[in-house]
């Protein structure tokens, strides 16, 4: 979803224990994003990724490296840097006109500010309401909502027919990974998976639910993540590689 990134390591120790600084925005002549500079405490060496979510180059780097030197590593990776912002997919804001997929199926967003009633989805359109200023707001709050109840519906579901119990599922906007499964049984995902094809938001939830059984990515795991997929596509490779191909892109919309 994040894509990385040489990396160098530092040639010096570390001489003071003093907090990272805030991230900061540093201008780098000619690149055609925003650049960010941040600290970490943990790194131990200088790394460059393009965050396609949040539109922005990022480089991280230990405390202590100057911004002279962080300079210097860009202008090392320029060529690595700017194939990689090329190959970026553009933003793909929610406007009225655009086309937006609701389990991988396009929708037009039509907006007509004296529409009554809630966002819906009817004969092939995203129907909102309100004044054109809240139209952004509306589309997202509708994705979130829909993704909230197909998600929920579905991991617990899954989990009933392995015996398992989901303790709660949240949503977020996370940018590094589409879902996630705590230890307490806490299940977490990504609202953009409501934009995929059906099969690949089944096989993400398929995933975390198993790890209610299996914290690991065993053999066993894969059976039973397989087992947990199969009425959408047995082939769980299918639905990795979609994720894999088109992440980025769906950290653009909105």
């Amino acid at each position: 979803m994040v894509q990385r990134r040489p990396s160098l390591p530092r040639r010096r120790k570390r001489t003071a224990a003093r907090p990272p600084q805030p991230p900061r925005a540093l201008e780098i002549t000619g690149l055609p994003m925003p650049l960010e500079l941040r600290e970490s405490a943990r790194a131990t060496r200088m790394t460059l990724r393009v965050d396609a979510g949040r539109g922005l180059v990022q480089v991280v780097v230990p405390v202590g490296v100057s911004e002279s030197d962080a300079r210097q590593f860009i202008g090392r990776h320029d060529g690595w840097l700017r194939a990689r912002l090329a190959a970026m997919p553009p933003s793909l804001p929610f406007a009225d006109g655009a086309l937006l997929p609701y389990l991988g199926v396009e929708h037009l967003i039509r907006h007509d500010a004296a529409l009554r009633g809630p966002t819906r989805i009817e004969d092939g359109a995203l129907l909102v309401g309100g004044q054109p200023e809240h139209l952004a707001r509306r589309v997202r709050d509708f994705l979130v909502a829909e993704a909230r109840r197909e998600l929920s519906e579905r991991a617990r579901a899954k989990a009933a027919a392995i015996g398992a119990r989901v303790a709660a599922v949240t949503v977020r906007d996370t940018r590094s990974r589409w879902g996630s499964c705590s230890s307490t049984g806490r299940l977490s995902f990504s609202w953009r998976l409501i934009l995929t094809p059906e099969a690949v938001l089944d096989y993400v939830v398929g995933h975390e639910v198993a790890h209610l059984r299996e914290m690991n990515h065993s053999p066993r795991f894969w059976a039973l993540c397989a087992s947990l997929t199969a009425g959408m596509n047995p082939d769980v490779d299918r639905p990795r590689a979609w994720l894999k191909a088109n992440g980025a892109r769906l950290l653009r919309y909105g």
